[in-house]
């Protein structure tokens, strides 16, 4: 049987599954987790700790069809300065309840555009957020850079203002993808915008490609992953495209019957993912690719790779603060979702008062649950000393779970004295056996395609 066929029998091209950024996925979150809650959350972080921060920025100056992110579209500035009001707001409601010398370890800017904001309005959203909390030594800033809404003199702002880390969204260089997907990004103007970018002395790139777009083949994915490949990125996150018409309408624009199959997907990453590595990137996880000396590969040399909202992370707080409508905080006691309507998100701002509307409190066993998909995602392995050390789960529960998930995928994984392992021909079926140690009842959900 070849190794396809087996991953066919045991369900890969079928199944719809999370992506697993954060356990239990955000379809699970609920109302109980409030303004009060998130704000007790934020005063119980440790004085003189280092926290990570992300801000969003909704806005668009058009709508990509691909995208299924909150976003909103604007041809004026009127809506995003009338929002950078309603964040600065947010931001000293956020100083009044946290501790004394908090600083950033990570802060990302994320949307949406952020780099439509004018360079004044940057200016100004930066300064706010470093009188809330400074960044930490060896910190890193980063921010979403869409090289069509992008120019020198916002670049300049952003370099002065602390950036040191720039990512930018590819998706796929062929012109028929582009008009298909409803994005419109040459390589050139790609290119010019990473040369602006490494101009200001901006060495860290982050790079986005997408597999299982329509009309993709394995030659157009050649094409465009050595396009990429030219601009020397140091880290590329290589998602599929997820298509969910159902959760973002937008995407019905999109012709369903040019996707790629499920079985052509697979081709499709394994083509570009055989190109980053003859390329001497290393592999992280299931998606991502760094050079040797960026900070995802040293992390997963030293097990400390771990996953959050954007993927995979070296960052190692334990709190993820987040600003803007919808976006999401992480605490060692649960996740806390912002109102996802910027309507909502503004009016509780102006009250006052945080805009919290769901999120989740952990148990002990999503605890569990969370590092084992973690895990998983991110070693391919489970080392039980690890999880009965830090969970105080016997060895005996904890062989009972593997028992289950081993019967599930007959043949596929290895279980040692330290534990469960998936071998490289079982990794295309990482998210699903990470599925089978999830709790939740996954049928309420929409999820996107395994592979």
């Amino acid at each position: 049987m070849t190794q396809k066929s087996q991953l066919a029998k045991l369900g890969l091209f079928d199944a719809k599954v999370p992506r697993y950024t954060s356990y239990p996925t955000a379809p699970h979150f609920h109302n109980d987790v409030g303004p009060d809650l998130y704000g007790n959350w934020i005063r119980q972080i440790e004085p003189g700790s280092q926290v990570s921060l992300y801000v969003h920025v909704p806005f668009c100056r058009r709508l990509c069809w691909f995208c299924a992110c909150r976003t909103q579209g604007t041809q004026t500035d009127s809506p995003v300065r009338a929002y950078l009001q309603i964040l600065k707001a947010e931001l000293d409601l956020l100083k009044q309840h946290l501790p004394t010398g908090v600083t950033l370890s990570r802060l990302h800017w994320g949307g949406g555009t952020p780099t439509l904001l004018a360079p004044d309005m940057m200016e100004e959203l930066a300064g706010a957020i470093f009188d809330v909390a400074p960044m930490a030594k060896g910190g890193e800033f980063s921010v979403e850079i869409d090289p069509n809404e992008i120019d020198e003199a916002r670049l300049d702002v952003l370099a002065a203002t602390g950036m040191n880390r720039a990512s930018i969204g590819v998706q796929d260089f062929d012109d028929e993808i582009q008009k298909t997907i409803g994005r419109i990004q040459g390589f050139d103007i790609t290119r010019d915008a990473v040369e602006m970018i490494r101009a200001r002395g901006i060495q860290s790139l982050n790079a986005d490609i997408l597999f299982g777009l329509p009309h993709q083949s394995q030659t157009r994915m050649t094409e465009s992953v050595q396009k990429l490949l030219s601009l020397n990125p140091d880290r590329v996150a290589l998602y599929g495209y997820a298509h969910v018409p159902w959760m973002a309408r937008r995407q019905t624009m999109i012709p369903s019957e040019a996707l790629p199959t499920p079985e052509a997907r697979l081709d499709l990453f394994e083509t570009a993912r055989k190109l980053f590595l003859w390329d001497g990137y290393a592999e992280i996880g299931i998606d991502h690719f760094a050079t040797k000396s960026d900070g995802l590969a040293i992390a997963q040399k030293t097990g400390k790779l771990r996953r959050n909202f954007q993927g995979y992370t070296d960052d190692q707080a334990d709190v993820l603060l987040a600003v803007g409508a919808s976006s999401i905080a992480r605490f060692p006691q649960g996740y806390a979702q912002n109102a996802p309507a910027t309507s909502a998100h503004t009016k509780s701002i102006r009250e006052g008062r945080f805009s919290t509307s769901r999120g989740h409190v952990f148990s002990d066993d999503d605890k569990l649950r969370a590092r084992l998909i973690e895990a998983l995602m991110c070693d391919f392995r489970i080392d039980s000393h690890e999880i009965q050390e830090s969970f105080g789960i016997s060895e005996s529960d904890l062989k009972a779970m593997y028992t289950r998930t081993m019967q599930a995928f007959p043949g596929m994984l290895k279980l040692t004295e330290n534990g469960l392992f998936i071998p490289p021909e079982a990794r295309p079926l990482t998210r699903m056996i990470a599925r089978s140690f999830d709790a939740y009842d996954l049928s309420k959900a929409g999820h996107s395609s395994a592979i």
